[in-house]
């Protein structure tokens, strides 16, 4: 039996939004060559009153859009004119953009796939100036075939023509790269919200400025113990932990949204609650526990994951800590901590349901919309870029669906067939096939992949699949 069963807001949706004639003219707006824009952010831009004049067909998809926002705005309760001030953001139009293609190309399903991914995690580099035991990369030295800064601005122009509304530059670690501040820049100017996923070692004062004026804007800062001795092993060079922690703090000083990002092993889950701690003490505005993937140098120490039950313990303290009402917004990768939450919240009027983004607390009425946002996005919502162009689903996921630089971008997240294949939770094998919250989790796509070469096998870190272990 189902968990919940289809709310009304869903059915709303549906009716609306995901109408036939309404998918139809969401998917004839596409980009205008004339406004230089996707037709629907030109059209958001108009209704908000940020552009003042734009070709006809751009008019006319304003009053589409406006119509859509009313709707949207009385199905979920928001203020019209909150919602109009909202999308005075950029990364917002682009994001509504993203979704309203989504539901024109896909309709309304479980879980929600955009028009494009939200998330693109693009490995700008691979060379690096630490050696990471659980490095998915194997990062160290730059690759011969990286894209030039013409190419990767280049890729920035197709992502933004997807209305991709979010780039995380990684590696390796970026801020090695020479060009880096051009290619952030370049994509901040476009209206791209800009991530940086970093060991900090190297953000001084000055440098953390300097990342401020090139439209940087959120700062992910890997932390993998407690103390010195665990994230110095981690990251193999004794002295790099001082070095992070005060890298962390220039970025709170600066500004920034600040994320830590732990990836949970044997080595030191144990660490977990006080590294959360620090957080508090540092006063940042994320904690992100990340899922171990055996892929790159992580092959090494795959004898060093987490058992299910150990996995379980660790998504359970981490839920205590979200529910404690600190400051410090807890997250994970780990499909499964939806579930985790769910099954803690059994009989709740509201329940706070954790997605990779995002904790919303929803009513009883709406816990489905946790279905609509899904667990894994992998090839969903979000997809990865390697330094020489190609694509792949996450980058914890080494299955290359395509390049960049060769490959209609658009067209390749619309049909590729593993990409298909990843966002139908019901053709998923093994117990993950049966459970009751596959829509709100599904397991770790790339675990399952790591560890079986099927990515659609059961995920062998959850408790409900202990006895393939």
């Amino acid at each position: 039996m189902r968990y919940l069963k289809t709310t009304t807001t869903i059915q709303i949706l549906k009716s609306t939004i995901g109408n036939p004639l309404t998918r139809k003219l969401l998917t004839g707006f596409g980009y205008c060559e004339t406004c230089s824009k996707n037709r629907i952010e030109v059209a958001l831009e108009l209704y908000t009153g940020i552009r003042k004049d734009a070709c006809f067909k751009c008019k006319l998809a304003e009053k589409t859009i406006r119509g859509i926002l009313k709707t949207g705005s009385k199905a979920f309760g928001v203020d019209s004119e909150a919602f109009k001030d909202q999308f005075k953001n950029p990364s917002w139009r682009k994001g509504l953009a993203n979704v309203l293609t989504g539901i024109a190309h896909f309709g309304i399903q479980r879980p929600f796939i955009s028009g494009a991914p939200f998330l693109v995690v693009w490995d700008i580099t691979y060379a690096c100036n630490l050696k990471c035991k659980h490095c998915y990369a194997s990062a160290g030295k730059s690759l011969e075939d990286e894209l030039t800064t013409e190419e990767a601005k280049q890729v920035i122009d197709k992502l933004d023509r997807a209305s991709v509304p979010i780039i995380a530059f990684s590696g390796g670690e970026p801020l090695v790269r020479k060009d880096i501040f051009k290619l952030t820049k370049y994509a901040y100017d476009k209206g791209i919200y800009v991530a940086v996923a970093t060991n900090a070692t190297l953000i001084t004062k000055e440098k953390a400025r300097e990342m401020k004026e090139a439209g940087i804007r959120f700062t992910q800062i890997s932390l993998d113990g407690a103390t010195a001795e665990t994230h110095d092993s981690f990251r193999g060079i004794n002295g790099v932990y001082e070095k992070t922690v005060q890298g962390i703090k220039n970025c709170v000083n600066e500004g920034f949204f600040v994320n830590i990002a732990a990836t949970a092993t044997k080595y030191n889950y144990e660490e977990i609650p006080k590294i959360i701690d620090l957080c508090e003490e540092f006063g940042v505005n994320w904690f992100m526990l990340y899922n171990f993937v055996p892929t790159g140098r992580g092959e090494f120490i795959t004898k060093n994951d987490l058992t299910p039950s150990e996995r379980e313990k660790v998504l359970n303290d981490l839920w205590q800590k979200l529910k404690g009402g600190g400051k410090v917004n807890v997250l994970s990768t780990a499909p499964q901590f939806a579930r985790v939450a769910l099954e803690a919240e059994v009989g709740k009027n509201e329940k706070t349901v954790p997605t990779h983004f995002a904790n919303p607390s929803l009513s009883e009425k709406l816990v489905n919309l946790a279905e609509f946002i899904g667990g894994c996005g992998c090839g969903r919502f979000y997809c990865a870029i390697r330094p020489n162009g190609n694509i792949e689903p996450c980058v914890f996921f080494p299955l290359t669906v395509g390049n960049i630089k060769e490959d209609d971008f658009e067209e390749l997240w619309i049909n590729n067939p593993i990409l298909k294949d990843l966002r139908n939770k019901d053709i998923l094998e093994g117990k993950c096939s049966k459970c009751d919250y596959r829509y709100y989790c599904g397991g770790c796509r790339a675990r399952a992949y790591g560890y079986t070469g099927n990515y659609l096998g059961p995920d062998p870190g959850c408790v409900k699949n202990a006895k393939i272990n």
